[in-house]
C-alpha cells in the first residue's frame, strides 16, 4: 500500500535513494498574503449569479462541504487525524465562508499544522514497528478500504491500523523475496520520506489545497490552479516549453536526468544521460550556482526553465559515477522544446484475412490540446490537435489504409474548439455538440468547414477513462452514423469548463494568481441526449474493466443530474443496428480464440474482483498460496505467450508479479525497463478493433440488402 501526499502538487515526483537524507525544516505556516486577491476573485466567480453553471451561495451549509472536502484532501484513508482532531475542529466547520469572504485563512493552516504533526507521529511510530519482529501467521487482515470509514477514536485504534498497514507492506516485500534488514530499510527510507516531503510543503500548496476544496463544493471539475500547476497545464495544452528538454526525477534527495526530449537542447548537446546527477544550478553563464540538493524537484524545475536563447548550466555528477565522483559543468542554452510524446500519432495494423493483409490506420489521441495563445496571436503554425490528425490522415491516406481507427482510449478531454475541428475531419459542415449555460441560453457548435479529411471507414475506440472532449467527438459520430464505437462506456462527463486567468482578471494586482477553471455549460448530443453519467455507450462492446460507481462522473457525489433536450436537425449518414449484432457475434467468436485478448479479459475479471475485497490477510501461509496461484498461473500464460510468439514475449518478464515496491524506490534504469515494456506490449483491443471495422468493410460490400439498410440515404440516392 502506497502513503501518498492527496492533493496537488506540480511535477513533484517521490524519491528513489541516492546521496545522504537531508532533513528538511519545516516550513513556517501562515496564509500566504500575496494570495489574497484570488480569494476575492474566486469568490465572485463561483458565487455570482452569471459565471457558474449551478452558482450556490456562500453560507455555512457550504462551509461544511468545505471542510468536508479539506479533510478529506488531508486524510482521505484516515490513516492520520483522531476523531479528537476531527471534533477540534468542528468550530470551523460553519466558520470556512467567513474565513473567504474575511481572507483570513488561519483557521486552514491551523488544520494543516495539525495534520503536518500527525504525520510525523505516524511515520515516528511506523519507523519504530519496524525495528520489531512481527507475527505473520495470525489470522489478521487488514482493511484497504477506509475513505468511508469513521476516524479512529484514539492512538491506540489508529496503533493497530498502522500496525496492520506496517505488516502488510513488509509481507509484500518478504514476498518477493527480500531479506528483513532490506525490508527494513526500504520501508524506513519510505515512511521518512513521505513525511520529508509534507514538510517542504509550501503555504501556496495548502492554499491551493484550499480553494480547491471550496472550488470542488460546487461540482466535481471546478478547480483553482496556483500559478506553477497553470504554467504546467497550459505547456501540456501547447505542447511546448522553453527550458532545455530534460525531465527530472527526484532520487532520494538528489534531482536526476529521468529521460531526454529528442531534438532539444540537452540531446543535441549529448552532454547529459539519463541518470544524470544534477545538484546545483547558475543563471547565465557566469551566475553564481545555487545548490540544489533536497529542493522539490519543481523548484528545481523552475531554476532550469527560461527564457528561449538565454543560458542556463547545470553542476552534475555523471550517471556512472560514484557519490564522490568527479563534478561536470555543462552550460546549455534554452530552446522551444516540442513535446511529441503527448502529441497525436498514427500507426498501423495489418489484419490478416486468409491470404490478404488488410490495413487499418490507427491514430491515438492523449488529448485535445491546442496553444491557445498562437492561436490568439493568429500565428499561422499553432500547434492543435485537430491539425496534427489532420496530418495524419493524410499520412494514412498515402499508406493505402481501407479504415481509420481513432483511438480515444484514455483521453481525458481538453479543448472543446478542437473536439468540434476532430469531428470536422469526419463530417462534412453540420452541428457537433449543444451547449447549454447558466442562463438557459443554447449554443450549438458545428463544423463550419467544407470537405472531410477521411471519408472511408471509420471507428472510435474509448474506454472509460475518455471523457468530455472524448465523448463529444464520439457521440458525434455514433449520432451522425458516420463511424463505429467500440469498447466500454466512457466516463460520463457532460459538463464544460472555461479557464479563467485570474492575473488578466486581477488587473493590475499583481503576477502569479493563477487560473480558476469554471464549470460555465453543460454539452449535449445533437440527438438531445446527454453523456452526463450515462456516457458514450459503443455499438460493439468490450469487457468493462471500472464499474460507474467506482470511477466516472456517477462516482462523485455532488455531479450534476442527466438531463435531455430537443435534438438538432442534422443528416443520419448510416444505420448500424442491423449491422452490429453480425459484427458482436464475429467479435466474441474470434476474442475467445484471441490469446492476448483473452489474456486482457482474465486479467480485467481479476481485478475487478480485487477491487470488490475490502481486506487482505495478513496471514503469510495465505499471501503465499495467493502468490504462488498468480505466479503459476503467470508461469503458464508465459510459457503460451512464448510458444505463440517465440522471444517477443521476453520484456514480459519484466511486468511479472508485485515486488512491493513504489516506483519511486527502484532502481532508476530498472523502472524506465519496465514501463517499456509496459508499452511495448500486444495491444489486443486496438487490433480486435482493427478487426471489427475490417468486418463491417466486408459486410456491407458483400451483402447488398443489408447495405441498403446500412446506409438507406445512399441506396435512395442510387435508385
Amino acid at each position: 500500500m502506497q502513503i501518498r501526499p492527496l492533493f496537488s502538487l506540480p511535477l513533484l515526483l517521490l524519491p528513489f535513494a541516492a546521496l545522504a537524507k537531508v532533513e528538511p525544516a519545516p516550513l513556517p505556516l501562515e496564509p500566504p498574503q500575496q494570495q489574497q486577491p484570488v480569494l476575492r476573485w474566486v469568490e465572485q466567480l463561483l458565487s455570482g449569479s452569471h459565471f457558474h453553471y449551478s452558482p450556490r451561495s456562500l453560507d455555512d451549509q457550504l462551509s461544511g462541504e468545505m471542510m468536508a472536502r479539506l479533510l478529506d484532501a488531508l486524510d482521505s484513508e484516515r490513516l492520520f487525524f483522531l476523531a479528537s482532531d476531527i471534533e477540534r475542529f468542528e468550530p470551523y466547520r460553519p466558520l470556512l465562508d467567513d474565513a473567504v469572504r474575511s481572507r483570513d485563512l488561519r483557521p486552514v493552516f491551523e488544520i494543516f499544522s495539525v495534520y503536518r504533526q500527525r504525520v510525523a507521529e505516524r511515520t515516528a511510530f511506523a519507523r519504530e514497528v519496524l525495528k520489531q519482529d512481527l507475527d505473520f501467521g495470525r489470522n489478521d487482515t487488514y482493511a484497504i478500504k477506509r475513505s468511508e470509514g469513521p476516524w479512529e477514536a484514539n492512538r491506540e485504534a489508529l496503533d493497530r491500523v498502522w500496525r496492520q498497514r506496517i505488516k502488510n507492506d513488509v509481507l509484500r516485500l518478504k514476498l518477493a523475496g527480500r531479506d528483513i534488514a532490506a525490508i527494513r530499510d526500504t520501508l524506513d527510507k519510505r515512511y521518512s520520506t513521505y513525511e520529508s516531503r509534507v514538510l517542504e510543503l509550501k503555504n501556496d500548496d495548502i492554499f491551493q489545497t484550499f480553494v480547491n476544496a471550496y472550488a470542488g463544493s460546487l461540482d466535481p471539475h471546478t478547480s483553482y490552479m496556483n500559478a506553477r500547476a497553470s504554467e504546467n497545464f497550459n505547456i501540456s495544452m501547447r505542447l511546448s516549453l522553453q527550458g532545455i528538454g530534460a525531465v527530472l526525477q527526484r532520487d532520494d534527495e538528489v534531482t536526476v536526468i529521468r529521460s531526454i526530449v529528442p531534438g532539444g537542447p540537452a540531446d543535441q548537446s549529448a552532454k547529459l544521460k539519463v541518470g544524470d546527477r544534477v545538484v546545483a544550478v547558475g543563471q547565465g553563464r557566469e551566475g553564481p550556482m545555487v545548490d540544489v540538493v533536497g529542493w522539490r524537484i519543481d523548484d528545481v524545475v523552475e531554476l532550469i526553465r527560461g527564457p528561449k536563447d538565454s543560458y542556463v548550466r547545470l553542476d552534475v555528477i555523471p550517471a556512472e559515477a560514484g557519490i564522490d565522483g568527479k563534478h561536470e559543468l555543462i552550460t546549455l542554452a534554452r530552446q522551444e522544446v516540442k513535446l511529441e510524446e503527448q502529441a497525436a500519432k498514427k500507426s498501423v495494423i495489418e489484419v490478416k484475412d486468409g491470404e490478404q493483409v488488410r490495413r487499418v490506420g490507427v491514430i491515438t489521441l492523449p488529448t485535445f490540446y491546442q496553444d491557445f495563445e498562437g492561436r490568439r496571436r493568429d500565428e499561422p503554425d499553432y500547434r492543435s490537435a485537430s491539425r496534427d490528425v489532420a496530418k495524419l490522415i493524410a499520412e494514412l491516406r498515402q499508406d493505402k489504409v481501407e479504415g481509420v481507427l481513432l483511438d480515444l482510449r484514455n483521453n481525458g478531454g481538453g479543448s472543446l474548439p478542437e473536439a468540434v475541428a476532430v469531428t470536422g475531419l469526419f463530417i462534412d459542415r453540420g452541428p457537433v455538440v449543444q451547449v447549454k449555460d447558466s442562463t438557459g441560453r443554447l449554443m450549438i457548435e458545428r463544423d463550419q468547414d467544407r470537405g472531410v479529411a477521411w471519408d472511408g471507414p471509420l471507428a472510435v475506440l474509448i474506454n472509460r477513462s475518455s471523457a468530455s472532449a472524448s465523448e463529444i467527438v464520439a457521440a458525434a459520430i455514433q449520432d451522425y452514423g458516420r463511424g463505429l464505437i467500440i469498447g466500454e462506456p466512457s466516463f460520463g462527463k457532460g459538463t464544460v469548463q472555461n479557464l479563467i486567468d485570474l492575473d488578466r482578471f486581477g488587473g493590475s494586482e499583481g503576477p502569479g494568481l493563477g487560473q480558476l477553471k469554471l464549470t460555465v455549460a453543460q454539452f449535449f448530443r445533437i440527438n438531445g441526449g446527454s453523456t452526463q453519467h450515462r456516457g458514450v455507450i459503443p455499438d460493439i462492446a468490450f469487457p468493462v474493466t471500472l464499474d460507474a460507481d467506482d470511477f466516472g462522473e456517477s462516482a462523485y457525489d455532488n455531479a450534476l443530474p442527466y438531463t435531455e433536450i430537443a435534438p438538432v436537425a442534422y443528416p443520419k449518414l448510416a444505420e448500424f443496428r442491423p449491422l452490429t449484432p453480425l459484427l458482436a457475434s464475429r467479435h466474441s467468436e474470434r476474442a475467445a480464440n484471441d490469446a492476448e485478448f483473452r489474456w486482457w479479459a482474465e486479467d480485467v475479471a481479476q481485478y475487478r474482483a480485487q477491487r470488490q475485497r475490502t481486506e487482505i490477510s495478513l496471514n503469510l501461509a495465505a499471501r503465499k498460496a495467493e502468490r504462488d496461484r498468480d505466479e503459476a498461473r503467470r508461469k503458464q500464460r508465459e510459457a503460451e505467450r512464448k510458444a505463440l510468439f517465440g522471444d517477443a514475449a521476453d520484456s514480459e518478464a519484466l511486468l511479472a508479479g508485485d515486488d512491493g515496491l513504489q516506483a519511486d524506490e527502484r532502481d532508476l534504469r530498472d523502472q524506465i525497463a519496465r514501463e517499456e515494456a509496459r508499452e511495448d506490449r500486444p495491444d489486443p483491443l486496438a487490433r480486435e478493433a482493427a478487426h471489427v471495422l475490417v468486418d463491417a468493410i466486408d459486410l456491407v460490400r458483400k451483402d447488398h440488402a443489408l447495405a441498403a439498410q446500412v446506409y438507406p440515404q445512399r441506396n435512395a440516392q442510387s435508385n
